[in-house]
């Protein structure tokens, strides 16, 4: 059997251990407006059991004007003690499709300072269609107190990106779909330019994935080259928000990369700035 990614948990390992103490299941679901998916009244009809539902819209800064920016530390730690999460808890990851959204929260937790956090290969979609315990109940919750350690080295910011677009010194991998990437298709937020970031390769989050399974080691190392990823150097992921960039972290951390980094202002931030280098086109090379 090929190698999987560490930090991917299987549909049968999560149904063998659904009433494990210590077990946090954690619904992330996100929807773009053109999915035509609620996914609060889609957790609220049907559910893992056990699972909390994380509002990527909610947990934000809420001094940004730019959408899904991380909140600091104690806003983290508000929201999700409120879920009744620990940093010590084995976190379970899932969205709708799978390797869409559930990553970006992944990314969020280990930030934070959880280290025992996962995603659920499949998706909840596919965990449906096998014919999975599901539930409408409500999920009893105990708070409890989530205690931040957060990694800062592990973000970006738009100084930062500047620096690297500038300089060079890390790769930028954008998870962007390619039409996005090139400028042939427009930005869905209004008033933002089209294209990419000057030395920006387009790593498009599903081509690291299929039917919702995170490709084997294999698989992901072979997207990567496809793309001019090398995992063995620097790389900064990017995309529209910085939610599905978190797909293309998951994969070099499954790869073992060492630096990889996420800027979250992402294209949101310098797309839609007068004052930032924009190229339009396929990736130069």
């Amino acid at each position: 059997m090929a190698d999987k990614s560490p930090f991917v948990v299987s549909p049968d390992w999560l149904e063998q251990h659904l009433h494990d103490p210590g077990l946090s299941i954690v619904d992330a679901s996100w929807y773009l407006p053109d999915q035509k998916r609620d996914a609060r009244a889609e957790y609220d009809a049907a559910h893992i059991p056990g699972a909390v539902f994380f509002d990527q819209d909610a947990v934000v800064d809420p001094e940004s004007d730019l959408p899904h920016t991380l909140p600091s530390p104690t806003e983290f730690e508000r929201h999700v003690s409120a879920m009744g999460i620990t940093r010590d808890d084995t976190i379970i990851v899932y969205d709708g499709p799978g390797m869409f959204t559930a990553p970006r929260v992944w990314w969020m937790f280990r930030v934070m300072g959880a280290s025992n956090v996962f995603v659920l290969d499949g998706g909840f979609d596919n965990w449906k269609a096998d014919g999975r315990p599901v539930t409408d109940a409500p999920t009893k919750i105990a708070g409890t107190a989530f205690v931040p350690k957060f990694d800062a080295g592990r973000v970006v910011d738009l100084d930062a990106m500047g620096d690297i677009v500038a300089g060079g010194s890390a790769q930028i991998a954008d998870a962007r779909g390619p039409g996005r990437f090139t400028g042939s298709q427009p930005e869905p937020r209004a008033g933002m330019r089209s294209g990419h970031m000057p030395g920006a390769r387009n790593v498009h989050y599903a081509t690291l994935s299929e039917n919702g399974y995170l490709k084997d080691l294999e698989g992901l190392r072979a997207a990567l080259a496809k793309a001019g990823i090398d995992p063995d150097r620097p790389v900064v992921t990017t995309c529209g928000s910085g939610v599905t960039a978190a797909v293309i972290n998951l994969a070099l951390a499954s790869l073992g990369a060492a630096d990889h980094r996420l800027y979250d202002g992402s294209w949101s931030q310098w797309g839609g700035r007068a004052d930032t280098p924009v190229e339009t086109g396929p990736a130069d090379g």
